[in-house]
Order: structure tokens, then sequence, then C-alpha cells
């Protein structure tokens, strides 16, 4: 019979295995956020681009790798978005990069450019699946499998809080279509500067006009913003979105142009959370094109 002493000296050895963390590195805050509610106390989370990073520019360095030493995974957007991958797998393993975006659908957003100072659409890869809570449900099922596959003894633990996991994305799912059904049918297309809601406007059955493509930092000619002037009139828009942390110059002058009103920014590539970019989002939509 085993003696007291040994006995506790067990439970102490069996529970630090068990509440033993393993170390994940993400490359943008909203994986992190899923990641640290499908992990639990089970992961350690380390964000490498921060909340107030553009993931369209952030590329991690000495320091970022650094801070990442000994993670056994690496969560990435995919769908092109990081164009540093192959030096990443480099440098951490090719097997630790998981590029969640891969098994997720791809869209394409149909984007309003300048060629010679005319305006004209071609489509290119969104890479911004964030914005579909359907692509967030897949997702929590991937981040699930692969903390499993290096974590098999707590296996269950993130089965049952994945499943959780989708059951609150259903409900903000649910949320989100009740709130955006207060918008008439005629007004239903969302006119931002920068091309991420292509995903946002496929789940909620939208029209998407994007002024200046999936790069928010480009300015087209004075032609180019005339003609796209004549477009949103076209399409009745009644809004114009600019988004957290951007320059609204461009927009403020073509919302003038076409006389329609300037809404609350959006939040279009980070945030705190899943939940809080969605129901932030949704809401100033609805606060701004809804019936009143």
């Amino acid at each position: 019979m085993l003696t007291l002493r040994l006995q506790f000296v067990l439970l102490l050895a069996m529970s630090s295995i068990v509440g033993a963390q393993i170390k994940v590195a993400v490359l943008h805050p909203l994986l992190g956020d899923l990641v640290e509610k499908v992990g639990g106390d089970r992961v350690e989370v380390v964000d490498l681009m921060g909340k107030g990073g553009d993931p369209h520019k952030f590329e991690p360095g000495a320091k970022e790798l650094r801070q990442a030493q000994g993670a056994k995974l690496y969560f990435v957007c995919g769908k092109g978005l990081e164009p540093y991958l192959p030096k990443l797998r480099d440098a951490a393993g090719a097997q630790k990069v998981i590029e969640v975006g891969e098994t997720l659908p791809t869209l394409k957003a149909e984007v309003l450019c300048d060629h010679d100072g005319h305006a004209h659409t071609h489509e290119e890869i969104d890479p911004h699946w964030w914005h579909s809570i359907d692509c967030w449900r897949r997702a929590a099922t991937r981040v699930r499998k692969e903390l499993s596959a290096v974590d098999g003894k707590n296996a269950g633990f993130y089965q049952k809080r994945a499943t959780e996991v989708r059951k609150e994305l259903a409900s903000l799912q649910r949320w989100a279509t009740t709130e955006l059904a207060k918008v008439p049918v005629k007004s239903r297309t969302l006119a931002t500067a920068h091309a991420a809601f292509a995903y946002f406007c496929n789940e909620h059955k939208w029209k998407m006009l994007a002024v200046q493509g999936l790069n928010r930092e480009r300015v087209d000619s004075p032609k180019f913003l005339a003609e796209v002037v004549s477009a949103i009139r076209k399409e009745n828009v009644r809004a114009l979105f600019p988004e957290q942390r951007s320059n609204p110059k461009i927009l403020k002058s073509v919302a003038e142009g076409a006389g329609v009103v300037v809404g609350e920014p959006l939040i279009a590539d980070g945030g705190s959370s899943i939940e809080e970019m969605f129901r932030h989002n949704v809401s100033v939509i609805v606060g701004a094109l809804g019936e009143k």
C-alpha cells in the first residue's frame, strides 16, 4: 500500500502533467482569441503581431521569434496574407506553421481600381476570412485538431471547449442575422475603403463596394475618384464606412461628392476578440443603414 506521502507526491506529479501548458504562437490577435478559447489554461498564447498591428504590413523579426521560442505551433491566417511564411517555416519548422485559412472557403473580392485614371473592376483573392462567423466555427475545429495532435492527453479537454466555442459562434451568427435584417433590402450594400468584407457580405447576402481595393492606403487619381462617386450613386449607397486606424480623408472626399454620410469606423483587421469585432461592426452598420 502506498504511503500517504507517496500518494501526495504522485498526485502532485499528475496535477503538474495535466496542468502543464503548451506554448502556441499566433500571428493575428483574433487567432489568439480563438486559441485561448479552445485551449483554455492548457495553452500559453503568444501574440506576435499584437492588437494594434496591421496584418498587411507586419512581418515577425528577431524579437518576435525570440518571444515565440519553444512554441509547439504557429497559427497564421493564410490565403496569401503573410508573404513571409517560407522564412517562418525555415526558422520554426514547416510542420509547426498552421495556415488556418487553407481549409476554409476562398472568396474573391470585386475591387474598383485605377487604370490610367479610369475606374474598372477586377477580382482579387480576399484573405479576410475572419469576417465570416462560419469560417470561425470551422477554424475552431482546426485549432482543436492541431492542439490535440501535439497534446493528446488533453484531447478531450480541447474537444469539449471547441464544441462550446462553436455553440457561442452559432449564437453570435443568429444575433448578427437578426440585427442585419433591420436594414431594408435596397440598402444592403456595404461601401468601404478597404476590400475587407467579402466574407461578411457573402455570409449575409449583401453587396460589397470597396473604394480603395485590398490595400487601404492606396491613393487614386481625381478622375478615378470621380468615377467612384458615380458608381456609389448608381448603387444607391447611403453611407461609406471608414476603418479604425486608417486615414478617412479620401473616403470623406468621395462621400461629399456622392452626397452620402460617412459612418462610424468598422474593425477590419484586428480587434480584441472575435465577438467584439462582430458586435461592433454589425451595430455600426445597422445604426447607419437600418430603418429609423
